[in-house]
């Protein structure tokens, strides 16, 4: 800025503006919390409706999807280790290369080990909120979306229908795809997706293409999620795997197998809420201030998605 754009600057309402950025900072804030992302609700019969539009891949990238593997464990010691695993990025992951070893051993009780520190998988998709009864502010924005292998099964078979009478559809696509009827019900305590559907397909909300064009440039990037710069080295990674397990004997780490994606609400409910309160009042032992709030995050977001 030039001394004269300075100048002008000054006779207008900078005041202001600084006065609603201090307020800004006195307002709470929920740590960790991604305002880009947007996620479904449950009622309180515990059913989730929204219709949702899965959007075309940004501009300059390739995909209309990121696809992030992770590990979330707790270690003997009550440690956790929840990180990105190396293997998103096509390189060998410490958690990775000692499970390896583990289900190589032939024993039941490795092989269990193994099993609790497995990968998980999840996809980043650009989508625009058609309907969203439980937030109704949400509609006719575009939000980043978070979703694990059922949803991800559903986008593939309406690609590659299993039967001949099915047309295939490109779900990612503004004039031919379909808006996703996102049904959930809970099943035994757990979030199921079975009854999601799409719709006819058809353009996206009857649209022109200088409205179709708006949205699509509020779409975020999906590439840098699979950016290095989001992943700590093999080093750090097995520095943190070592604190976690540093217990001698080999003892199962606690985890729920049927949580595939944490965000898809699946796991115990009742486990999370004690994990937060466990969390608030043992802080884990070694670990920067900064990563116990990153922790501690995590478990809300669980806790919340119950």
């Amino acid at each position: 800025m030039s001394f004269a754009s300075l100048k002008k600057a000054s006779s207008g309402n900078s005041l202001a503006r600084l006065t609603q950025e201090i307020e800004k900072l006195n307002q709470p804030t929920q740590t960790g919390a991604d305002e880009r992302l947007w996620k479904p609700e449950l009622d309180k019969s515990g059913n989730g409706f929204a219709v949702i539009r899965f959007l075309p891949a940004p501009d300059g990238e390739d995909m209309p999807w990121a696809k992030i593997w992770s590990h979330a464990f707790k270690g003997p010691q009550g440690q956790w280790y929840i990180e990105n695993s190396l293997t998103t990025l096509g390189k060998d992951d410490p958690v990775g290369e000692l499970n390896r070893e583990l289900w190589n051993s032939g024993k039941e009780s490795d092989k269990a080990i193994a099993r609790a520190q497995k990968r998980k998988l999840s996809y980043y998709s650009n989508i625009y909120v058609v309907s969203d009864p439980a937030h109704p502010e949400n509609e006719g924005k575009v939000f980043l979306y978070k979703y694990g292998k059922k949803i991800f099964d559903k986008l593939v078979e309406a690609m590659q229908p299993a039967f001949a009478d099915e047309t295939p559809i490109d779900p990612f696509n503004f004039w031919k795809g379909a808006d996703f009827k996102l049904k959930i019900r809970k099943v035994d305590g757990y979030w199921n997706y079975d009854k999601s559907e799409f719709a006819a397909p058809a353009t996206l909300g009857g649209f022109d293409d200088e409205q179709l064009e708006e949205i699509w440039k509020k779409g975020y990037s999906l590439a840098e999620f699979e950016d290095s710069k989001n992943f700590k080295s093999y080093d750090a990674l097995k520095a943190r795997l070592d604190l976690v397990l540093k217990s001698q004997a080999r003892v199962a780490p606690s985890l729920d197998e049927s949580l595939e994606d944490e965000t898809e609400g699946r796991g115990t409910p009742r486990d999370w809420g004690a994990e937060v309160t466990e969390f608030r009042q043992k802080s884990a032992v070694a670990a920067p201030a900064a990563e116990e709030t990153d922790t501690l995050s995590y478990f809300q977001s669980l806790a919340e998605e119950d």
